[in-house]
């Protein structure tokens, strides 16, 4: 029995909206990043949020620059501050909604809000697939960012957090952190691995076009605490599951290493050797599929000047922009020859 709010889209959007507008109501600079940077993506949710969006914008800013002119420091996070800070020198009327376009094969977007957002680890220089958790880093049991948590409860039988991605890139974007109490690195086991493959199966009966991305370490995972990314209502599915790909029965090759499963355990087993193999990797769950991407760790290979990071869903086929002129001149060769770069040491 799943909760009432995975009932279908209709029922998760009502929920992912209405969270936001409580949210908005919140004091705290960082809540409002998230409702706007959400909103901005979507729009059915920036129509629906942006009178309220722009008083509250109005009011916070009115109140960052007395606390600044008063010589007093801001009681907010670090990033959020820097963030809002850049939102004052834009202003609301100098961002524009998410723009989205296809070069060839790939999918483009323009996101300019997320140009914003704080690197943390996903570009590090990383060597190893396993770190342990640690507690001083970032992670999702962090107490502030309970108010950002879109649902919590049990999911086929154990505890799941199912936060809102600050920065989304992806349809009713969110963040599912599985057993968040037991403190789990972002390594992925045999347990979890399964207990994913079957919520995804569960979860697509009711929503057809959901998904979970997974980045390993090494592979742009920004954070060091186990979960997945989920978006909603992604209809015409990623680039990497079209059926022109040889990995799907096409004549077309994908630019990275990509095997894809329709079994749990095949699945499972091609996972663990990459894992001995110290060999990063990115997947992509689908309903009854699992899509593995092999490519080379962070730090090891210089990405082209418009890329900014390939995370699970640039290997996918979908690539995030911050230049308004790269969203506008970029080519499909451009992104297929980035995407090879990317196996250099696989």
């Amino acid at each position: 029995m799943l909760p009432v709010l995975f009932d279908n889209e209709e029922r998760f959007r009502q929920g992912f909206t209405r969270g936001l507008e409580k949210l908005l109501l919140d004091e705290q600079l960082g809540s409002f990043v998230l409702v706007l940077a959400n909103a901005i993506y979507d729009e059915q949710l920036w129509i629906q949020l942006k009178s309220t969006i722009r008083k509250r914008f109005t009011e916070l800013a009115l109140q960052v620059r007395h606390v600044l002119g008063a010589g007093r420091r801001l009681e907010h996070a670090p990033d959020d501050v820097l963030v809002f800070l850049k939102l004052m020198a834009v202003g609301l009327d100098g961002l524009q909604t998410t723009r989205f376009r296809q070069a060839g094969p790939w999918q483009l977007q323009y996101n300019q809000l997320r140009a914003f957002r704080p690197a943390r680890m996903s570009d590090a220089c990383i060597h190893a697939l396993h770190a342990p958790f640690d507690n001083n880093a970032f992670h999702f049991n962090k107490a502030f960012l309970r108010k950002e948590t879109i649902w919590e409860g049990e999911l086929l039988g154990h505890h799941c957090r199912l936060l809102y991605n600050k920065f989304p890139f992806a349809p009713l974007h969110g963040i599912l952190v599985m057993e968040p109490d037991e403190r789990h690195p972002q390594y992925l086991g045999k347990f979890a691995h399964e207990y994913l493959w079957r919520l995804m199966e569960t979860l697509g009966e009711r929503l057809p076009d959901c998904g979970f991305g997974y980045n390993s370490r090494g592979a742009c995972s920004s954070v060091n605490h186990q979960h997945v990314q989920t978006y909603v209502g992604k209809s015409n599915g990623y680039p990497v599951e079209d059926p022109i790909w040889q990995h799907n029965g096409g004549s077309h090759i994908w630019p990275l290493p990509c095997e894809v499963f329709s079994d749990a355990d095949a699945a499972w087993h091609f996972i663990e050797e990459l894992h001995h193999h110290n060999q990063a990797y990115n997947l992509l769950y689908r309903p009854g599929k699992l899509f593995i991407i092999q490519r080379a760790m962070q730090g090891s290979y210089q990405h082209s000047h418009w890329a900014t990071g390939f995370a699970w869903a640039e290997v996918a086929g979908a690539i995030t922009l911050f230049n308004a002129e790269d969203f506008d001149s970029l080519q499909e060769h451009a992104i297929h020859e980035e995407l090879e770069r990317l196996k250099t040491c696989v």
